[in-house]
Order: C-alpha cells, then sequence, then structure tokens
C-alpha cells in the first residue's frame, strides 16, 4: 500500500467508504457495438447489476451439470488446491480454475455472447481473473458474508482498478430461499474501506468464511437504506452481471434444493495485477490468475 493507493484498506483502523473513481461502462465507442442495447447498459451503469432470464436454453443447461457434477466428485483428479470445502460438513464449496481444468467450461467462456458482452462493458480485450463453481448444496450449504469482490482483488491481488465484472450463471433455478445471491444496487459507486490488516495466507481462511474484507454494519445498513438489497432469482441458464464493486453475499441453504452457479470474473487486459496492496505475497494462480493472454472466441 502506498500513500497514493485510491483504494486503501485494511490498513487498520480504519472504516470509511471514498467515491469511485473509475467508470463503469469504460468506453462509449466499444460500448455501442455490443449486444447489449442502450437500455442494459444504462441498468448496469446505474445499479451496477444485470440480469438475464434464460439465457441459455435448457438443453445447453445438462452438459454443464454433468461436467459440475463430474468435476465436484472427481477430487482426486484435481488440483487439490483449487477445492475448497464446507467449514463443518467439509462437502465441496468451491471448485477453482475451472477455464483450465474443464474443456467444457473453457470452451463456454470463449462463447462471443458471453465474451462480447464482457467486452463491451470493460471497452478492451478481457482476459479471466478467476473463475469457479459454487456449489450451495441442500440442507447444509453456509452463507457468505457481505463484501465486496474488488476489495479483496486489490488488497490480496493487486488488482490496480475497478474494470473487473463477475458473470454469474444459474445451473440450478436460484428462488428466495435457497441462499440467492444478495447485492445492493448502487453500492459500486463507493468504495468501502475495511478494518484490520490481512493475515498472511488468508485466503485459506477466507474462501470457507471471510472475516477480513467485511465492511461494517454501519456501512452496509447506510447503504441498504438508501438503494435496497435485491436478490435475482431464475430458472437454469439465467445468468447474472455484477460490477466488481457491488456489495453482495449470499445466506445459508436450509432447504432441499440445491444451488449451483458458474462464476466466470473478466479482468480487462489493461488492468493488469501489480503487487498486492497488502503487502503481501500475491494468492495462487488458480485463486487469481496472473496471466494476461486475451480471451478468443471459441472456434
Amino acid at each position: 500500500m502506498t500513500w497514493s493507493d485510491p483504494y486503501s484498506s485494511r490498513v487498520g483502523g480504519e472504516a470509511r467508504t471514498v467515491p469511485r473513481k473509475d467508470p463503469v461502462i469504460h468506453d462509449a465507442e466499444t460500448a455501442s457495438r455490443g449486444p447489449l442495447d442502450a437500455e442494459q447498459l444504462e441498468r448496469f451503469d446505474r445499479e451496477g447489476l444485470l440480469e438475464l432470464q434464460r439465457f441459455f436454453d435448457v438443453r445447453e443447461m445438462e452438459p454443464l451439470r454433468d461436467e459440475a457434477e463430474r468435476l465436484k466428485t472427481a477430487t482426486a483428479e484435481a488440483n487439490a488446491e483449487a477445492i475448497v470445502h464446507e467449514p463443518e460438513s467439509g462437502e465441496v464449496r468451491s471448485v477453482f480454475a475451472i477455464h483450465e481444468s474443464s474443456p467444457v467450461f473453457a470452451r463456454l467462456i470463449r462463447q462471443p455472447r458471453l465474451l462480447d458482452i464482457a467486452t463491451q462493458i470493460l471497452g478492451s480485450d478481457v482476459c479471466i481473473h478467476q473463475s469457479r463453481i459454487n456449489y450451495k448444496p441442500a440442507f447444509r450449504g453456509r452463507e457468505f458474508d457481505w463484501h465486496s469482490d474488488f476489495e479483496t482483488w486489490h488488497v490480496e491481488d493487486g488488482m490496480p482498478r475497478m474494470r473487473a465484472l463477475s458473470l454469474s450463471i444459474c445451473l440450478f433455478e436460484n428462488n428466495p430461499y435457497n441462499g440467492a445471491l444478495m447485492l445492493v444496487p448502487e453500492s459500486h459507486r463507493v468504495f468501502v474501506s475495511c478494518r484490520g490488516r490481512t493475515p498472511e495466507r488468508h485466503y485459506e481462511r477466507s474462501l470457507q468464511r471471510q472475516e477480513f474484507g467485511v465492511p461494517e454494519r454501519e456501512i452496509v445498513s447506510h447503504l441498504v437504506r438508501r438503494s435496497g438489497i435485491t436478490a435475482p432469482t431464475g430458472p437454469p441458464g439465467s445468468i447474472l452481471l455484477f460490477d466488481c464493486n457491488t456489495l453482495h453475499g449470499s445466506n445459508g441453504n436450509i432447504t432441499p434444493w440445491p444451488r449451483t452457479n458458474l462464476f466466470y470474473v473478466f479482468n480487462s487486459t489493461l488492468n493488469r495485477l501489480e503487487a498486492p496492496f497488502s503487502g503481501q505475497p500475491p494468492r495462487p494462480e488458480h485463486i487469481a490468475s496472473r496471466r494476461f493472454e486475451p480471451l478468443a472466441h471459441a472456434g
């Protein structure tokens, strides 16, 4: 961390909010040529998120669900470090770097209809910062506290600016009861600086239960009073786009219905990672890729 860091966080006892210093839609000319229409772009810019129901049809979901189940059960064949388990039950919570370990998911993210949306919003070629499957099993899926992804990526990965976005793809129905993602609209307009200092190898615990990088309750309450909470729901094949700085979290799942989502994080190739602003070594490659080759359309 240096004095010139516009998004300093976890530097001691201070918790505060500062206005965002980066655009949300990064290049007007590029944005005018992409698949999202003007109304959809305006909503993403205003709220920091955009839902697209039934983006994929039912037939397209079957091989993706099969592949997600294969990765969940084939843990012996995978990079053990890329697999995160639930803290109590031991069930698989997440599998990271799926764009590298799975040809199915590598082809998926190179589909022009997905890749062109990311390019349209970020205004440049894009690369993958992170990819994963999040499993929230029936009855035992745990909650995840409020946070801004960018705060973590800035502090722990060295992402310098807010020029990244997340794409979530529903493999199973996301409903109001099974731990759907909750987001605070318009929260992407402020950066929430958090208290504390990041422990060494924090990622080994934070991917199960985040304790550092969690905003103060008073700040979350203020943002929610201003803009409310939305919990996008939808059938399999629906997608959610959200800005890297949109505050979000999720409740646990005590229902009989599993909630499994794919997540891809697109980063601009112009937003190359630097040394982490925590002053610690970078997180492992399977969590935060430091490769910046532009993604190309699937052949």
